[in-house]
């Protein structure tokens, strides 16, 4: 039950942006379970479970992530440990840490950061 209110409490947070839905979780932030949005989503605190955005997913340098994400262009600088799905572009910051399957249309790795698990690559999806 308390999942369910901190994702009503984080979708009652959710800001307009240029007509586009963001959601952002604070460095002190903690979400354990199931975020499914409209729109896109920053991360700079802890996500266990999954995400799922249909914009873009990007997460900072000070999160923690065990989940699969899903999003249409995925940004990484911070530690996450699960399967990512980019519809259009996965990009590895300097500081990101990936450990876990990728399914991307494009892949960009900035130098020093880390990928540890198999990737696939397809045609861009919308």
């Amino acid at each position: 039950m308390a999942q369910a209110e901190k994702t009503a409490a984080q979708a009652a947070s959710t800001a307009q942006n240029g007509g586009n839905n963001v959601v952002s979780l604070g460095p002190r932030d903690i979400l354990q379970g199931r975020l499914e949005i409209q729109g896109d989503l920053k991360i700079a605190g802890n996500v266990e479970g999954d995400l799922k955005a249909s914009g873009d997913v990007t997460v900072d340098s000070t999160a923690t992530i065990q989940a699969a994400i899903e999003g249409a262009n995925v940004n990484v600088r911070g530690q996450v440990t699960g399967n990512v799905t980019a519809r259009r572009r996965l990009t590895l910051g300097g500081s990101g840490r990936l450990n876990g399957d990728v399914k991307v249309s494009r892949l960009t790795v900035e130098d020093g950061a880390t990928l540890n698990g198999n990737v696939t690559m397809s045609s861009e999806k919308g």
